[in-house]
C-alpha cells in the first residue's frame, strides 16, 4: 500500500494509485514475462478468474488462492500481501511495534543461554502470560504485547536456572508466553518469527514433559508454515505428532487437555488438505468433530477446542475447499451460538470468514459481506486492520458496489483503504 502513513485510521489523500495483492501479482507475472494463460494454468485457476483478480473485480478471498498465485508466480507470499506495509491503525501499529522486542528476546537467548538478570516472582511472570494471552483471545494484541518480550526473557531464566517446581511451572508458563508471541508475530505478518517462537515453546514443552503442550507448540508453528507456504513442512509436522499423540488414552471428563491437542491438529490438518484440494480435509475435520462430542466447550490456553469453534473452523475450511456462500449458510443454519466459547478475536475471525464467504459468491451477496466484514472490524480491529486479505476484500466489495453505500464507506476508512 502506498501513501503516507501518518494519520492513523485516515484513508489516504495523495491521489496515488493503491497497491494492492491483484496488482502486485499482475507487476510480478509482467516481470516474469508470464501471460495471464501461464500463470493461470501453473495455479491452477482459470485465465479469466486470475484476470479479475489482477483488476480487483474478485478478491482473494481463499489465502490457499494466495499461496498457489504465489508459488506460480515464483515469488514469496508477502511479496503478494505486503503484509510488513505499516498499517494506519494506532492501535495495530502499536501491536507491530512489539516485533523488534520479540526479535531481540528470541534470538539473543535460549534455554541454555540466558543472561544474569534478577527477575520478578514466578507467581508475577505466570500471571502476566494469561493475562497477556486473554487480551490477544480478545483481538487486543497491542496490550497482549506490552511487556511480552521482558517477561519472556526472565522466564527463559527462570526456567533455566531453576529446579524443582520451578523449573517445570516456569516451562509452562515459557510455553503459553510462546504461543502469544506467535499469534502477535501472525497477526502483525511475521510468519518466521512465528515459527521460531512456536520451535521455542516446544523445546520448553518436551522439558516440562506435557504432550498437550507439545500437540500445541507444534500445531502453532505449522500454521506458521502455512502462512509462509511451507505445505509439506507443514505437513510433515502436524502428521508426525498426530501419530505421536493418537497412542494416548482417549479424553475423560477429569483430562481433556490432549485430546484438545490432537483435535485443533486435525482441524489444521484438516484446512492443509483443503488448501491442497484433498479429500482428507473432511477425514481430519470429521475426527475432530467425534473429540469434540466427547470434551465438550473447552478452552486450554485459549485454543477454544468444542463445537462451537469447530463450527467456525468449518466454516473456514469449506471457504477454502471453493464452497463459498453455501459455506456460509451452513455454518448459519447451525445456529452457532458464538459468545459461548466469549473471544471476540475468534467472534471476528467468523465474522470475517462469513464475509470472505458471501464475497465469493462474485457480487451476489456483497450486502452480506460487507456487513459481516463490518461486524469483523467492530468485533476485534486490530486483527482485521492488519490483515492485508481484508484491505483487498474491501476494494473489491467497494469496486463492484453499484451505488454508495455509507457502511462501506466507514468500514474501508477503519481499513485505511483510500
Amino acid at each position: 500500500m502506498t501513501g503516507s502513513t501518518g494519520n492513523a485510521g485516515q484513508p489516504d489523500d495523495t491521489g496515488a494509485a493503491e497497491e494492492t495483492i491483484g496488482t502486485r501479482a499482475r507487476d510480478i507475472r509482467n516481470k516474469r514475462k508470464l501471460t495471464l494463460e501461464q500463470a493461470a494454468g501453473l495455479a491452477g485457476i482459470s485465465k479469466s478468474y486470475l484476470s479479475m483478480l489482477e483488476t480487483g473485480e474478485r478478491a482473494f478471498e481463499k489465502r490457499g488462492l494466495i499461496e498457489d498465485v504465489a508459488y506460480a508466480l515464483g515469488c514469496g507470499i508477502n511479496e503478494l500481501t505486503d503484509e510488513k506495509t505499516p498499517v494506519r491503525d494506532r492501535r495495530a501499529a502499536a501491536a507491530a511495534q512489539r516485533i523488534p522486542e520479540l526479535n531481540r528476546a528470541f534470538f539473543d537467548l535460549d534455554l541454555d543461554d540466558f543472561p544474569d538478570l534478577a527477575t520478578r516472582p514466578l507467581a508475577t511472570l505466570a500471571t502476566a502470560v494469561t493475562t497477556a494471552n486473554i487480551n490477544a483471545d480478545q483481538g487486543d494484541y497491542d496490550r497482549a504485547g506490552r511487556g511480552l518480550a521482558e517477561v519472556i526473557t526472565e522466564l527463559h531464566i527462570v526456567a533455566g536456572s531453576g529446579t524443582g517446581d520451578d523449573r517445570r511451572d516456569a516451562l509452562v508458563a515459557l510455553v503459553e508466553a510462546c504461543i502469544v508471541a506467535g499469534r502477535l508475530a501472525r497477526v502483525t505478518g511475521h510468519a518466521a518469527l512465528s515459527v521460531v517462537t512456536a520451535q521455542r515453546g516446544q523445546l520448553a514443552a518436551e522439558r516440562a514433559g506435557g504432550l498437550d503442550l507439545i500437540g500445541l507448540t507444534r500445531m502453532s508453528e505449522a500454521g506458521g508454515l502455512l502462512r509462509m507456504g511451507a505445505r509439506r513442512r507443514g505437513r510433515a509436522v502436524t502428521d508426525r505428532t498426530l501419530a505421536e499423540l493418537a497412542a494416548e488414552p482417549g479424553p475423560t471428563a477429569q483430562e481433556t487437555r490432549v485430546a484438545e491437542a490432537r483435535g485443533m491438529l486435525h482441524l489444521h490438518a484438516s484446512m492443509l488438505a483443503a488448501r491442497e484440494h484433498d479429500s482428507a480435509a473432511e477425514t481430519h475435520l470429521q475426527e475432530a468433530w467425534s473429540l469434540a462430542e466427547h470434551t465438550g466447550e473447552r478452552n486450554h490456553l485459549q485454543f477454544h477446542f468444542g463445537p462451537t469453534n469447530l463450527a467456525i473452523w468449518e466454516l473456514a475450511i469449506g471457504l477454502e475447499n471453493g464452497l463459498g456462500p453455501s459455506a456460509a449458510q451452513r455454518f448459519l443454519t447451525r445456529k452457532v451460538d458464538l459468545s459461548a466459547i466469549g473471544s471476540r478475536g475468534r467472534e471476528s475471525s467468523a465474522a470475517f470468514d462469513l464475509a470472505r464467504a458471501w464475497s465469493a459468491g462474485g457480487g451476489k451477496y456483497d450486502e452480506r459481506a460487507y456487513r459481516a466484514l463490518d461486524q469483523a472490524d467492530r468485533l476485534a480491529p486490530v486483527q482485521l486492520r492488519s490483515d492485508p486479505v481484508a484491505r483487498d476484500l474491501g476494494r473489491a466489495l467497494k469496486r463492484r458496489a453499484r451505488r454508495r453505500v455509507w457502511e462501506l464507506d466507514s468500514l474501508l476508512s477503519r481499513l485505511g483503504v483510500s
